[in-house]
């Protein structure tokens, strides 16, 4: 008895089966590639430099309580407070050639690009911006740590915020470390702010933990 030819639809199917089935196993290997790499470990008393804007600066807690201050005392680093209240993406990228020149940081954390959003700036050139930011920081000889910053939205209104989605592709596009949630997390909470966009010193401090939990994990900082 002769068998039957596959029916197009059948042989459609057998190709869809075998398709998923190579995407599956494959996956685990995509996810390895995108892995960032291990980051060298940064010795005490090594300079470090905060680039950012207010959030950075310590608008709405003290100079000593602001986060790169509390960073300071958790790593014992020499941190330099490079924020200045106001500053959008394209203003960091300007001041940032004399502060490589001036500090040579070992390590820069960039966190920058609220009042990007806060001015209706296009996604776009902030994203743009932010990278070359932390490809000159790289070219200058630092290792780069990049902090998301959380987008505008209605839920953001209602105060549930999220990190912005381009954070995330520049981390995974440079393979830098990135630190996830951490002004979300604290601006999202009444008890850790000063007003709606700025933290309190004890919202500074919790940040400030965090971070350190990340830089542990990517191996920043010895643990």
């Amino acid at each position: 008895m002769k068998t039957a030819p596959f029916s197009a639809p059948a042989v459609q199917r057998r190709r869809w089966i075998t398709a998923s089935l190579l995407a599956v196993a494959l996956a685990p290997l995509t996810a390895c590639g995108r892995k960032t790499p291990r980051a060298q470990a940064v010795p005490a008393g090594a300079t470090v430099l905060t680039l950012g804007d207010s959030l950075t600066s310590g608008v709405g807690a003290s100079s000593d309580t602001a986060y790169p201050a509390v960073l300071q005392q958790l790593t014992g680093w020499k941190v330099v407070n490079g924020g200045v209240s106001g500053d959008t993406s394209a203003q960091a990228l300007a001041r940032l050639p004399d502060l490589l020149q001036q500090h040579k940081p070992a390590l820069v954390i960039v966190s920058i690009g609220g009042n990007d959003f806060l001015r209706r700036q296009t996604a776009s050139d902030t994203r743009t911006r932010v990278r070359q930011i932390c490809e000159q920081a790289r070219a200058g000889g630092a290792q780069v740590l990049l902090v998301a910053v959380p987008e505008l939205s209605l839920l953001a209104a209602a105060g549930r915020l999220s990190d912005h989605a381009l954070y995330e592709e520049i981390a995974d596009e440079l393979r830098i470390p990135l630190h996830r949630k951490g002004w979300s997390a604290v601006l999202a909470d009444a008890r850790l702010r000063s007003d709606q966009i700025h933290a309190n010193a004890t919202g500074y401090a919790q940040f400030a933990q965090g971070l350190v939990d990340t830089l542990r994990d990517t191996g920043l900082l010895a643990r």
